[in-house]
C-alpha cells in the first residue's frame, strides 16, 4: 500500500502536470512546425529548384526489383518494392526539427528576459553602506541574505534581524 500512495502522492505533484502540458504542447507545436516546413516553405523551395515535392526526392538502391524501371515518386518506388534511401524527407523533418529547436531557443530567451526585468523591478533594494546584507547560519556555518527565515542550505530556522 506504501508504493500506491507514493505513487498517488507523486502523480498529484504540480511538476508531473506541468509536464505532461509541456509534452501536450510540444507535440502540438511540432505538429504545427512539421505543416510549416512541408505545406508552406517546401514547396516554394521546391518549385524554384525545379521539382515538385521534396519528399519525392529518393534514391533507388541498386539491385533492387525496379532497377531499370521508370519511378517517378516516392509512393511508385514503395509500390514496386524498392528499398529507398528518402533523403527529401529526411530534409523536410530536419528543417523542421531546426525550426522547433529555434523557436524553443526564441521562446526560452525572451522568457529569460522577462524574468529577469521582473526580477531588477521587484528586487529589494541594497541595504545602505555599513550596514550587513549577509550573515552566518550558526547550524552549517554557510552565508545567507540578512533577512533569510531559513537557511537555503541546511534548512534550519533562522532569527530574522530587522
Amino acid at each position: 500500500m506504501k508504493i500506491i500512495n507514493d505513487f498517488k502522492q507523486f502523480t498529484l505533484r504540480g511538476n508531473l502536470i506541468d509536464m505532461a502540458i509541456g509534452f501536450t504542447v510540444g507535440a502540438a507545436f511540432t505538429s504545427v512546425a512539421k505543416s510549416l516546413v512541408n505545406d508552406i516553405i517546401m514547396p516554394p523551395l521546391g518549385w524554384l529548384i525545379g521539382r515538385q515535392d521534396f519528399s519525392n526526392m529518393f534514391w533507388i538502391i541498386p539491385g533492387t526489383p525496379t532497377e531499370g524501371m521508370p519511378v517517378a515518386t516516392f509512393a511508385e518506388a514503395k509500390a514496386a518494392g524498392a528499398v529507398t534511401i528518402n533523403y527529401g524527407i529526411f530534409l523536410n523533418n530536419a528543417l523542421a526539427l531546426t525550426l522547433v529547436a529555434l523557436s524553443m531557443f526564441v521562446a526560452i530567451r525572451l522568457y529569460n528576459k522577462l524574468e529577469d526585468e521582473l526580477e531588477e523591478r521587484f528586487a529589494e533594494p541594497p541595504p545602505p553602506p555599513g550596514e550587513p546584507s549577509e550573515k552566518k547560519c550558526p547550524e552549517c556555518l554557510s552565508v545567507v541574505p540578512i533577512k533569510a527565515k531559513r537557511c537555503k542550505y541546511c534548512t534550519s530556522v533562522l532569527e530574522v534581524t530587522d
